[in-house]
């Protein structure tokens, strides 16, 4: 048994360099005398170190952590977004490529230490079976959700297709708790969460869940409906999306530049990831004009779109510096079902930018959290877009019209962020007096836009808020401050019964007047269209790029 502990500890030490080794032939074919030495050395000193922590380490030892710790650790080394899955999370990944999953359909979140249902999505099991905004989740098959966390409860309710799963809820206004079951069901993640109208021609895109296999259909069916109801110029708003798929993003960016003109360029290893450049074959484009919305989660594909339309100047860029993320991953699924992401190359923009951010000699964390980033545009990387403006690279996608994320928002969204949702709640279950009109005993109309004739929130509303802060001490809240913040708290409040009538993608647009990042944006517009229009003079007059 000895000798077949240390040949099995053995093997684990093995799985890296056969990993990587089978993944790449072209390099297998290059390997020096000296690279195989190397190769047999780390296999060596890993089996060594497992095989002496499993003869002397006082605990129990979870080999399979330990070989995922130490791929992990060894791709850390390499860069920050190369990764390692195991097959669980490698499902998982695939899964959300496909812009599904399998479940029963519905966000939830945590509220004081409780886990609630805040919106069922459209036409899911979870939909079908009626549970409404502002249900408390207290048992999952039996089992009680006290003390749980939100991510212990979404563990319960993910599951493979077809299998059933038992919800017991309590809601405001019913005697008894409810209970539902529920077959779970593949759930659609749609990459654009919601769209619509911002008034005088504007239409807006809210395109945040990543580029999956279904994102270029999805814009192009937004697009559509947006211009069916008289949209001439456009915001597509990349706030936090952390990218996917680079041809999703090539196939986006292809409807708005012209045949010929250049959306990215990829460059890696000549023997595993010969360089190649991805142009538009648009005959005709969309020409209006476009202001595109990006933050620092805006990350790789949606760097590669804001980067391609900033540098023909096709879009008037607004909001932060993006992430920063210049780098092209290959995927590789392994024989045991789990998967690796390994960076295998480089992307620049039509102007020539590599827009990642420095990653040598800073720890991962800081990395992420861009700890000691240079806030500064790196004036020696200048590029220049096609009618000749200076672009930047090395830190992300530079902004041309910077607005920050307003600091009070995190502070005004953790002092109130609990106190609203209880208030909410009862709101809608018809539990606040004198507020018949906001009662809400139906599932979310998911088909309905919001606008601005609904569920209006003024002073009254308020009154009742303070009302119920006396009556709840228990939520801590503030109350002397509703007066200071009364603009704020209206439009969350209207976000959230909104977000109980109609989902919560639909309710956002209630928090557009207080987006101080979207309002730009609109007045922007006009300085979009005056770039449509150069770009149409400068291609009738046959100009070329200035570099």
């Amino acid at each position: 048994m000895k000798v077949q502990k240390r040949y099995w500890l053995l093997v684990i030490a093995l799985v890296i360099p056969i990993t990587f080794a089978g993944a790449h032939p072209a390099q297998r074919l290059g390997q020096s005398g000296d690279d195989s030495t190397t190769r047999q050395q780390i296999a060596q000193d890993f089996g060594n170190a497992l095989l002496v922590a499993s003869d002397h380490y006082a605990g129990q030892i979870d080999f399979s952590k330990l070989n995922k710790s130490a791929i992990l650790g060894m791709l850390h080394t390499l860069d920050p977004h190369s990764n390692y899955f195991d097959p669980k999370e490698w499902e998982k990944v695939q899964q959300d490529q496909r812009s599904r999953y399998s479940g029963i359909g519905s966000t939830i979140a945590p509220r004081n230490d409780k886990v609630y249902i805040v919106s069922p999505f459209d036409g899911t099991p979870a939909y079908r079976g009626g549970v409404r905004y502002g249900d408390q989740i207290v048992q999952i098959d039996g089992e009680s959700t006290d003390n749980w966390t939100s991510l212990q409860v979404s563990q319960k309710l993910i599951g493979p297709e077809g299998t059933s799963v038992t919800v017991k809820i309590t809601r405001l206004g019913a005697s008894q708790p409810l209970e539902f079951k529920f077959t779970r069901e593949a759930v659609r993640l749609d990459s654009v969460t919601n769209y619509y109208m911002a008034g005088n021609g504007v239409g807006y895109i809210d395109f945040e869940r990543g580029f999956n296999l279904t994102s270029y259909d999805e814009i192009r069916t937004a697009l559509a409906d947006l211009q069916k109801q008289g949209m001439t110029s456009l915001i597509l708003d990349l706030r936090n999306n952390p990218g996917g798929l680079v041809d999703q993003a090539k196939k986006i960016t292809n409807l708005f530049l012209y045949r010929g003109q250049p959306i990215v360029t990829l460059r890696g290893r000549p023997q595993v990831f010969p360089t190649r450049e991805e142009v538009a074959t648009n005959n005709s484009p969309e020409t209006f004009p476009i202001v595109v919305l990006i933050n620092s989660r805006s990350a790789s594909a949606s760097e590669i779109v804001a980067g391609a339309l900033q540098d023909h100047d096709r879009a008037v860029i607004v909001g932060e510096n993006s992430f920063g993320k210049g780098l092209v991953q290959g995927v590789f699924p392994l024989s045991d079902g789990s998967g690796l992401w390994l960076v295998t190359g480089h992307f620049y923009t039509p102007s020539g930018r590599l827009i990642q951010r420095e990653y040598a000699n800073r720890s991962f964390y800081d990395y992420y959290l861009k700890r000691g980033d240079k806030d500064a545009v790196q004036s020696t990387d200048e590029k220049h877009t096609d009618t000749g403006r200076a672009v930047y690279g090395g830190g992300g996608i530079h902004p041309d019209a910077v607005v920050k994320f307003p600091a009070h928002e995190i502070e005004l969204q953790r002092a109130w962020v609990e106190p609203l949702f209880q208030f909410t709640r009862t709101l809608v279950a018809g539990q606040v007096p004198g507020f018949v009109e906001f009662k809400i005993e139906r599932v979310c109309d998911h088909k309905h836009r919001l606008a601005a004739s609904d569920y209006p929130v003024g002073d009254k509303v308020l009154v009742a808020f303070k009302t119920f802060l006396r009556e709840h001490k228990e939520l801590k809240a503030d109350a002397s401050r509703i007066e200071k913040d009364a603009d704020w708290l209206k439009r969350r409040i209207r976000y959230d019964v909104a977000t109980a009538a109609f989902g919560e993608e639909n309710a956002r647009a209630a928090l557009a007047d207080g987006d101080v990042q979207i309002q730009r944006a609109i007045a922007e517009v006009p300085k979009a269209k005056v770039l449509a229009e150069d770009i149409r003079r400068m291609r009738a007059s046959g100009g070329t790029r200035r570099n």
